[in-house]
């Protein structure tokens, strides 16, 4: 942790207020959004058909922006979009805890989600501008903010839900309040801030983007890895519930999980990303991220044979032990690819339009998580069905697995590298 630190006070002023604020980001978010789906059905007695409206919204309509917020990043400029988006943020979340009726929730979820498709792609294009050459190593500290305000946030939540729900809501959009008004005096304009993006329309940006076959394979190729590590939110809980119950030691084993990921990455991510860049080429560190992840499944594969001993200590470590290990490989996996995977989306946008495609690269993996997830859950319940424990897992990897040979094909055939720019006539 020490060394975390120490490389975090070697960057600039930007840089690090980008990734504390990364920090304060999900701090706010994860304090209020796990415990939003309990406060709708409960305190406001809405159906489960109307629960699963109002946060599909939010997750559809921030996957459908990002690629609005992206171009608008690269033609306003990295600044605006990220205070308009914090802002934004401030109203929705204050908004769903003070409303009660459908058609308010559904705005404030839909302002939710629109306010991070405003700021996601603006943040990460910011610091990549920031950082320069230092990029891979910057987005491994950004790793570490990240995975901290997802680990802290729901224990805050936690806490102020337990006093009322309406003061997580507040909480939170106080937090982001605060976060705007620091970053529209702090945060120095950087990047597209300059108008450099704008010589041409939306739609020819959008062309230029589509035309970047190198960048869309790649997209095509990591969604995997963001199907992967969403199994700690869908199959692993599932699979947890499905063996323990819903007793004591299940939630614990659950929590367990989040817990093992986020520590993971709090301690280790800096120095994984120090030995991947001694040790690897990009393009190798990202087929090996992958190669991780497709075999954090095998613990759950291994313990498929065993019969679920009756309640107590064989059956706590049968519950928790494999999940955790699954989830501890996929922070792992996470770790070695996610600097390198920020940095070749850069490399592979020939260092313009940055933001945009960013966008456009967080609306395709957005996709994929969806049907993925899908996926997922329908070899869940045929496996359940046909008594084929195994079948998730078996799936789960070998999509690692594919992924990870698609990203060797593009990185043996120089698919990942900067593109050559064109030399321009006088």
């Amino acid at each position: 942790m020490k060394e975390t630190v120490a490389q975090f006070r070697t960057y600039g002023w930007s840089s690090r207020l980008l990734m504390v604020n990364q920090f304060t980001i999900n701090l706010g978010f994860y304090m209020l959004m796990p415990y939003l789906a309990a406060h709708l059905s409960g305190s406001l007695g809405l159906s489960a058909a109307m629960v699963g409206l109002v946060l599909g919204v939010r997750n559809f309509t921030q996957q459908g922006m990002f690629l609005i917020g992206g171009t608008l990043a690269d033609r306003i400029g990295y600044k605006p979009m990220i205070v308009a988006g914090c802002l934004l943020r401030t109203a929705a979340f204050a908004a769903l805890g003070l409303v009660d009726s459908l058609p308010a929730l559904l705005a404030a979820s839909a302002a939710t989600g629109l306010a991070g498709a405003l700021f996601n792609p603006a943040v990460r294009a910011y610091l990549a501008k920031d950082a320069g050459e230092r990029r891979v190593e910057a987005f491994a500290l950004f790793n570490v903010f990240y995975q901290a305000g997802i680990l802290l946030g729901p224990l805050a939540g936690m806490a102020l839900t337990a006093v009322d729900f309406r003061a997580t809501c507040l909480t939170a959009a106080a937090i982001f309040a605060v976060l705007s008004a620091v970053q529209i005096r702090a945060l120095p304009k950087r990047g597209a801030d300059a108008g450099t993006e704008r010589a041409d329309g939306v739609l020819a940006q959008w062309r230029s983007v589509a035309a970047n076959r190198p960048f869309l394979l790649f997209a095509a190729a990591m969604t995997g890895s963001y199907v992967l590590s969403f199994q700690v939110y869908l199959a692993l809980p599932l699979e947890v519930r499905r063996l323990g119950g819903d007793g004591v030691g299940a939630t614990a084993s659950t929590a367990l999980l989040f817990a093992v990921s986020g520590l993971g990455t709090l301690l280790f991510q800096t120095r994984v990303t120090a030995w991947c860049k001694a040790h690897l080429a990009p393009g190798r560190a990202l087929v090996w991220g992958l190669v991780v992840m497709g075999a954090a499944f095998l613990p759950l594969l291994a313990v498929v044979p065993l019969d679920v001993p009756d309640p107590g200590a064989g059956r706590w470590l049968l519950v928790a032990v494999p999940p955790a290990l699954c989830a501890l490989l996929l922070a792992l996996g996470t770790m070695v690819a996610y600097p390198f995977e920020m940095d070749t989306v850069v490399r592979l946008s020939g260092d313009r339009l940055v933001a945009t495609h960013y966008g456009f690269y967080n609306t395709v993996c957005g996709v994929g998580i969806t049907l993925g997830n899908l996926l997922t859950g329908a070899a869940l319940d045929a496996a359940r069905s046909a008594g084929l424990s195994a079948l998730p897992w078996l799936a789960l990897c070998a999509l690692g697995l594919l992924c990870a040979a698609a990203l060797h094909g593009l990185h043996r055939a120089g698919r990942l590298a900067e593109p050559r720019r064109q030399p321009v006539t006088a």
